[in-house]
């Protein structure tokens, strides 16, 4: 007879049948196991005691239906994964073709530049009437909130940022035939790029107060640049003074930079370098980025127009090639102030009539010859003696009696002489040739002379030659390599070396520079 103790009460999985619920006795001693093997319609359970306790366990072999069953229900499901997934995938391809390629309507090309209105291959940009695609880019909203604010309180900018006028320059019929709120793409300002550049014409703005506050009210986050102005640097009761470089605002992930131009004599604007103080957050904007800023720079006064882009009306240069031109040249240094004024304060000025005299005819001359070179497409700089003087002490050297100029021989033009005989300077000297050692000379008034170095680029240096007059005899020149940079002279914007040192130290020697540079 059994006891109670070797009887269990069981229950079979959920897929089991209700009717084979019950209570199985095992037969045998206590511990030992017995298998007790059944059968439920076509399935077979296995019961095994595993010890002392009566615990059992129970295996499932499923039969051949069940097999199939399960391969069947694990195909369907791999069969709607793969439908999902590329319904999905159809969907982000369609998403991209009818709105993101439209809305950023721009396109790259071989050469990494970005261009709008068609693609390398002719295809143009799908336009779609009453819609009006890009406008909610974080650039165009930036553009737009600043040309408010520059507007309600009239500050006198103008549009200086070189990729967006590139595109404007590349496509200015488009431009100039779109007017105010026709336009149904923002193909300009809608580029990816961190800021969107502006000048500001410091000299014409005469609200400055508030400004700041303005802006903030609006959602901008602006920083102000200031620094001291150079030209006063060795005056001790106003070399302290600061004025505004730059403005950078910005607007949630795009930055506005405001480049501060300011008016200088010659006619020109400059704008200073934009050097960060210790306080100042490094990462408010990423300044390396900057178009604007790694040094000081020189532009011509553009004359300007207004234009509609993308919906906003902004202030251009009127002559876009020009001034896209000068913006990879326009690096300027300033002359040494601080330096020139030690310098007189050892070496008095020589203030006869006779070098009065000569100051001035030697800053007409030197206008006159800007000017006629200027027409003829030539660029010079500052050399030997008038280069020295504007290092040194920042003006011409009196007792010097000429105007020396340099040009590289590459720039050369047939119509040189004839050129400036017609200005009214006379031919004095040709000395050389073309191609080996040219030097010319021309007579200006109060027998001011003016002599061009023809400078001639080799591997690793360049070299001008020399003449003497009365022998004949033939010199060359040797000069490290260099490049040039604008400067202020005698109330002109000129080229000078901006290896400056090393070129004088080239052209006098390295001991008498360091006594009288």
């Amino acid at each position: 007879m059994l006891s109670y103790k070797h009887c269990l009460w069981f229950r079979f999985p959920y897929w089991a049948s209700p009717s084979i619920l019950g209570t199985y006795c095992l037969p045998g001693g206590q511990g030992r196991p017995q298998e007790i093997p059944f059968v439920h319609g076509i399935q077979d359970y296995l019961l095994i005691q595993k010890d002392e306790t009566n615990w059992v366990t129970f295996k499932r072999q499923p039969s051949e239906h069940h097999r199939l069953m399960s391969r069947i229900n694990k195909n369907v499901i791999l069969a709607l994964l793969t439908l999902t997934s590329s319904a999905f995938l159809l969907f982000q391809l369609y998403y991209y073709k009818h709105y993101l390629s439209a809305k950023f309507s721009q396109w790259k090309t071989s050469d990494g530049d970005w261009r709008p209105g068609k693609s390398e291959n002719g295809a143009g940009l799908s336009k779609s009437k009453g819609s009006r695609i890009g406008f909610d880019s974080i650039q165009w909203r930036a553009v737009k909130k600043f040309i408010m604010l520059t507007t309600s309180q009239n500050v006198p900018v103008f549009l200086i940022d070189p990729l967006v006028l590139e595109l404007i320059n590349k496509n200015f019929e488009q431009v100039k035939n779109t007017s105010h709120g026709s336009t149904s793409e923002c193909n300009f300002f809608c580029v990816p790029r961190d800021f969107t550049a502006f000048a500001l014409q410091y000299h014409l703005w005469k609200n400055e107060e508030g400004w700041f506050r303005i802006a903030e009210n609006m959602g901008f986050q602006c920083l102000k640049i200031e620094n001291k102005d150079p030209r006063l640097d060795g005056i001790d009761s106003l070399s302290g003074t600061e004025i505004p470089l730059h403005y950078l605002c910005k607007l949630a992930t795009h930055t506005i930079h405001l480049v501060v131009f300011h008016e200088r004599s010659g006619n020109y604007l400059w704008h200073g370098h934009l050097r960060l103080k210790a306080h100042v957050d490094r990462k408010f904007v990423p300044f390396r980025k900057l178009q604007f800023g790694r040094y000081p720079g020189a532009f011509d006064r553009p004359e300007l127009q207004e234009i509609t882009v993308d919906g906003l009306d902004v202030l251009i240069p009127k002559d876009l090639m020009h001034f896209l031109e000068e913006i990879p040249h326009s690096r300027f240094i300033e002359c040494r102030y601080k330096e020139a004024r030690a310098f007189f304060q050892q070496y008095l000025d020589d203030n006869t009539v006779e070098a009065m005299m000569f100051r001035k005819s030697a800053k007409e001359l030197l206008q006159l010859a800007a000017k006629t070179l200027k027409k003829l497409g030539v660029p010079f700089w500052l050399s030997s003696g008038t280069c020295l003087g504007w290092y040194r002490q920042c003006g011409i050297i009196p007792y010097s009696k000429d105007v020396d100029l340099g040009i590289f021989i590459q720039d050369y033009k047939s119509n040189m002489i004839s050129a400036f005989q017609d200005a009214g300077l006379p031919l004095k000297h040709k000395f050389g040739k073309v191609e080996d050692s040219l030097e010319l000379s021309f007579q200006g008034k109060d027998d001011v002379k003016l002599d061009i170095f023809f400078f001639y680029e080799e591997t690793d240096h360049v070299w001008n030659g020399g003449t003497q007059a009365k022998t004949g005899k033939k010199f060359k020149y040797l000069f490290p390599k260099f490049t040039l940079c604008w400067t202020e002279f005698v109330d002109m914007k000129v080229h000078v070396p901006c290896e400056t040192i090393e070129y004088i130290e080239a052209n006098y020697g390295v001991s008498m520079c360091q006594i009288h540079c």
